[in-house]
């Protein structure tokens, strides 16, 4: 497998990969005030995080080590007029390069697992305020309830049997642990389900994003075999649009004041 870039397919990122639903920013609002608070967002990716807290009041600085995936989220913040609110920056989450105790909220989605955890763990007790909150995230298409989510896992293992992330539950309590070891205090972990609407192209488009497929997993050619593969398939036996069933898993914890 190649080096995972998920700024190679960016666009199809932005455009067709869901973010986080607008109820755990209700859930967040609870715990910490988002509207003037000062935010950081790791593995930002196309911003789709850090503009939702822009666009509700945060002051926000989103990170990522993929400048093809700054890029992007630069070009979304000037689209939705929120240059000013929220700002970009290339770097990583176990060494942001940002001031000591400058942030009110960090959070992480659809990215922990690509970090070092305790060296993470280290940065944001560095750049979080005393009281600080951390929240981690991970919004997951379930294989085992949504007989078209397994049949794409599927063919990607078909042109990708290496790949190991196939199957995955969305369930992460080693997180809880992780936070507690690291000196934060759990503050509440919560899960839910919540239904995606997605039409075949951005089905496609999303799992074209898939590390096991455009992201590093296959090399160009077999991308396009796969969309063309997965076109075919989506064609002959589902409707178009489709409702896949997602899992919300979310960890939140505060940095002791």
């Amino acid at each position: 497998m190649a080096s995972i870039d998920f700024g190679r397919h960016s666009d199809d990122y932005a455009a067709h990969r869901p973010g986080l639903p607008p109820s755990f920013y209700r859930r967040l609002d609870a715990v910490t005030r988002i509207r003037g608070s000062r935010s950081l967002d790791l593995a930002t990716g196309p911003g789709t995080l850090a503009l939702e807290l822009g666009a509700l009041g945060s002051s926000v600085v989103g990170i990522d080590t993929s400048a093809g995936q700054i890029a992007t989220a630069e070009r979304i913040a000037k689209e939705r007029n929120l240059e000013d609110q929220v700002h970009f920056r290339v770097a990583t989450a176990e060494n942001t390069r940002l001031d000591a105790s400058s942030f009110d909220l960090v959070t992480a989605s659809q990215c922990w697992h690509w970090f070092d955890g305790d060296a993470t763990l280290g940065e944001l007790q560095r750049v979080l305020r005393p009281g600080g909150v951390l929240a981690i995230a991970s919004y997951s298409y379930l294989a085992e309830h949504t007989p078209v989510t397994r049949e794409t896992e599927d063919l990607i293992l078909e042109l990708n049997p290496s790949w190991t992330m196939a199957g995955s539950t969305g369930i992460h309590p080693e997180w809880i642990d992780a936070v507690i070891r690291g000196g934060f205090r759990l503050v509440e972990q919560f899960c839910y389900h919540h239904d995606e609407v997605f039409s075949h192209a951005r089905w496609r488009g999303r799992m074209r994003t898939c590390n096991g497929v455009g992201s590093g997993g296959l090399p160009p050619s077999e991308v396009v075999r796969f969309d063309e593969a997965l076109s075919r398939l989506l064609s002959k036996n589902y409707p178009d649009p489709m409702v896949i069933e997602h899992r919300l898993w979310c960890v939140v914890a505060r940095k002791p004041s």
